[in-house]
C-alpha cells in the first residue's frame, strides 16, 4: 500500500489566493495593521478562518496546552464580579477551556495601550477576551477585531456598537417590575437612585421605574431621581439627600444591590426602620440580598447564565460561526423578601 502524501503545510500565499490578495496584505491582517481596507481586511478573515490557518505563534500557543480565554473584570470586589466569573468558569469546565483572570480600574482601562495589549494576546493564541461591567471605546475594541480576536462585553456602562457582542439583563423591564411591585403595595413617593447618567442599564432601569409611574397616573418628582455610582457609599449619600426632602419618600428603588445596602447603613443611622418607615428594592439579586438585614427585595439578574452566555459566543465566533444577535438580553425576575411593605399609615 502506497505511503500517504503528507498534508501541505498552509502558508500565506495560500491565503492569499483564496482571498484575492498578495501575501504581504495577508501579512498586515494577521498582525493588526491598520492600512488595509475594511472589505479587504473581511475577505482575509473569512479566507484564515476557512482555511483553519494558524501563524507561527499560534501554532506554538496551541500546542502549548488546552484553549485559552481572557476574562477581565473592572473589580473583583463585589457579589456581583464572584456570580458573573463562576459562571464563566462552570462553563469553562465543561467546554475544556482555560481562562485566563485579572482585574483592571475603569482609569487603567481607558489609559491601557489597547494596540499592545492586543497583539499580546494574539501572540499568546488566545481565543477570545470577555470584559465584565467595563467602559470601552469602539477604538479601543478595533484593535482586537483586526486581530481577529473575539470580544463579548457583560452587562456593559455603554455598550459597543453593532458588530460587537454584549450581553446583559432585561434592565428595562426589570426597573418596571420594581417600581411596579412598590405601586401595588400602596407607594406612591417612590424614589430612583441609580448609577452613572451615562451608564446605559442604568438609564434602562430608570425609564422602567418611570414608565411604571406613568402608567399608574403617578407624577414623577424631579427631587426623586437622583444619578450617581452603583456603589455602597452613593447608596449612603442619596439616601441622606432624599431624607432631608421635606416630602420624603416613602420606598426607594436602588439601582443595584450596593447602592440599597448603603440606603440600609443611612436609614438606621437616621432611625428610620425598613420596612415600616422605608420600602426598598435593590437590583441584581446577589446573595448579599440574603445576607442583609432586614433581606433586600432585589430584581435578579441571571448573573451565572451570563457569564455563561458570553463564554459560549466566545467559542462560538472563534470556531467562525455567526451569531444570531450581538445583543443578548437574558430576563430578570423580581424576588420579595423583608424590606419591601405597605406604607406606614
Amino acid at each position: 500500500m502506497p505511503a500517504k502524501t503528507p498534508k501541505a503545510k498552509l502558508n500565506l500565499a495560500d491565503v492569499a489566493a483564496l482571498a484575492g490578495v498578495s501575501a504581504p496584505t495577508v501579512s498586515k491582517v494577521i498582525n493588526g495593521r491598520d492600512d488595509v481596507a475594511e472589505a479587504t481586511r473581511v475577505r482575509v478573515q473569512k479566507a484564515l478562518v476557512k482555511l483553519g490557518y494558524e501563524s507561527p505563534m499560534q501554532r506554538r500557543a496551541r500546542s502549548a496546552g488546552p484553549v485559552l480565554v481572557d476574562l477581565v473584570f473592572d473589580g473583583l470586589d463585589s457579589s456581583y464580579s464572584l456570580e458573573v466569573m463562576s459562571g464563566i468558569v462552570a462553563c469553562a469546565a465543561e467546554e475544556g477551556v482555560e481562562v485566563v483572570l485579572s482585574s483592571v480600574t475603569p482609569d487603567k482601562l481607558k489609559n491601557t495601550d489597547h494596540e499592545q495589549w492586543s497583539q499580546r494576546l494574539f501572540d499568546a493564541g488566545r481565543k477570545g477576551l470577555i470584559l465584565v461591567t467595563s467602559e470601552i471605546t469602539p477604538v479601543q475594541l478595533e484593535s482586537f477585531r483586526r486581530r481577529n480576536i473575539p470580544v463579548v462585553v457583560i452587562d456593559p456602562l455603554n455598550p459597543p456598537r453593532s458588530g460587537f457582542v454584549s450581553v446583559g439583563a432585561t434592565n428595562w423591564a426589570g426597573g418596571k417590575e420594581a417600581a411596579e411591585h412598590l405601586i401595588a403595595l400602596g407607594h406612591t413617593k417612590i424614589a430612583f437612585l441609580g448609577g452613572p447618567e451615562a451608564a446605559e442599564c442604568s438609564v434602562a432601569r430608570l425609564h422602567g421605574y418611570l414608565a411604571a409611574l406613568r402608567a399608574n397616573n403617578i407624577p414623577a418628582n424631579p427631587d426623586y431621581i437622583v444619578s450617581g455610582q452603583f456603589q455602597r457609599y452613593f447608596g449612603v449619600a442619596g439616601a441622606r439627600r432624599l431624607f432631608a426632602l421635606a416630602d420624603r419618600p416613602t420606598a426607594i428603588f436602588a439601582g443595584n444591590d450596593a447602592i440599597a445596602l448603603g440606603v440600609l447603613d443611612e436609614a438606621r443611622a437616621q432611625g428610620i426602620g425598613v420596612p415600616g418607615d422605608l420600602s426598598l428594592v435593590g437590583f441584581d439579586g446577589t446573595d448579599i440580598t440574603e445576607q442583609s438585614v432586614p433581606r433586600l427585595t432585589s430584581v435578579a439578574q441571571p448573573l451565572q447564565e451570563m457569564g455563561r452566555t458570553a463564554l459560549r459566543s466566545i467559542l462560538r465566533l472563534a470556531n467562525g460561526e455567526a451569531l444570531e444577535s450581538t445583543h443578548v438580553e437574558l430576563a430578570t425576575q423580581l424576588v420579595v423578601r423583608d424590606s419591601t411593605a405597605a406604607p406606614a399609615g
